[in-house]
């Protein structure tokens, strides 16, 4: 037995519905909680609240990727949804700002 045998079966790829759900899902929750931010708190504590968002986020992501239970591609679908979380609370972000800035 080499090391190919030890490993055990190899298991089927993960289907598209499946990443993109693992990864949207997050990405959805960014959004609620940067809507969340912008509705009920202070407009001098918007950052501080974004930035509790973003580190939910991240524990949301190693989440709903772990719960895939597929290692190949693990790192590449956990770096899409960091990015895309990223980009969906900065525009969040920049838009309170531009708002903030207008009142």
């Amino acid at each position: 037995m080499g090391p190919a045998a030890a490993a055990g079966p190899v298991q089927p790829p993960l289907p598209r519905w499946a990443t993109a759900t693992s990864i949207g899902s997050v990405w959805v929750v960014a959004l609620v909680l940067g809507i969340l931010i912008g509705v009920l708190s202070r407009p001098a504590a918007y950052a501080s609240w974004l930035s509790l968002a973003l580190a939910v986020c991240v524990l949301l992501a190693f989440v709903a990727q772990l719960a895939t239970q597929q290692k190949d591609g693990f790192i590449d679908r956990l770096a899409v949804t960091f990015a895309g979380t990223f980009v969906v609370l900065g525009l969040v972000g920049g838009i309170l700002a531009l708002a903030f800035a207008a009142a």
